[in-house]
């Protein structure tokens, strides 16, 4: 039998990943485990095995709390969580690089699966570099890079950050419109890096061979035939998901005309490259937002 595809879904930020990462673990031939974001590499990168040992501890420790008056019902589900989740810190806790004991982690628990998969945006900001030696992590690794209507996107990561920094969690009008025009004065680095495309594409493009690559829109995933490439690519049986739930949509919030005009004109750069590269028609979405520029 031949070795499971690795799919590494690597972006971009609320462009429908934690959507993915529920649907794919969810299909027969898939196996992923409960950690959507591992953070792995980025954590290698930029020295942060600490803070991820901290982060998923917390975590775990979380879920052992619930566990302890969950119903019969959801008391599995959350034993395997946090079993994955100790099962994740042994590796984290070796302190260096060891790809041998990732890769292992990935596959733990997916014996007959074709796909295995590990689901972190933030792998995107990696250096050309670092791409080109996960595409050789084992004989068969396929990227996977979604992208949504810029103005869209980076109103839902400006309304997500809105709400992590308020003190209930809910999204402040007041609160999430300063973002945004920080984001739109280029003082708030992590949002504006997350919706690079141009930047993504570019070193994903270098550093990953092209049938091993699939770039997909949002609005395709949601509104098109998204799910029936991804599956093909992947070489799956077709499976649509469940198109009419959202994970981690946030808040509902318009955003203010005159703020839309500037995100729009701000964001040309990354429609203009995304036209020019992506080598067939945009979705509806964002051929309604370069009219406006």
């Amino acid at each position: 039998m031949a070795a499971p595809v690795l799919c590494l879904a690597v972006g971009a930020t609320k462009s429908g990943t934690s959507w993915l990462h529920e649907t794919l673990a969810d299909h027969p031939a898939c196996h992923l485990r409960s950690i959507k974001e591992l953070h792995y590499f980025d954590a290698l990168d930029n020295d942060r095995i600490d803070a991820e040992i901290r982060q998923i501890t917390a975590r775990r420790d979380e879920l052992a709390d619930r566990l302890q008056t969950a119903p019969i019902a959801k008391a599995g589900g959350l034993a395997q969580r946090i079993a994955d989740r100790d099962e994740w810190l042994s590796v984290l806790r070796l302190g260096r690089e060891d790809t041998g004991a990732y890769l292992d982690y990935l596959h733990r628990g997916g014996d007959g699966c074709a796909v295995v998969g590990d689901v972190t945006p933030a792998y995107a900001l990696l250096s050309q570099e670092r791409l080109r030696t996960m595409a050789g992590l084992t004989p068969d690794v396929r990227f996977v890079y979604l992208m949504r209507d810029p103005v869209a996107r980076l109103w839902s990561h400006v309304r997500m950050m809105a709400a992590r920094r308020g003190d209930d969690g809910t999204v402040d009008p007041r609160r999430a419109r300063n973002i945004l025009k920080r984001t739109l004065r280029g003082e708030e680095h992590e949002i504006e890096v997350r919706g690079d495309y141009r930047a993504a594409l570019t070193k994903l493009r270098a550093a990953v061979p092209q049938d091993k690559l699939l770039c997909l829109f949002y609005e395709e995933i949601f509104g098109g035939d998204g799910m029936a490439r991804l599956c093909a690519f992947l070489g799956i049986d077709p499976m649509a998901g469940d198109t009419e739930r959202r994970v981690h949509e946030g808040t509902a919030l318009d955003m203010a005309a005159g703020l839309r005009e500037k995100a729009t004109t701000w964001l040309a750069p990354q429609y203009e490259f995304v036209a020019r590269t992506m080598g067939r028609n945009l979705p509806q979405e964002w051929l309604a937002n370069m009219a406006r520029v």
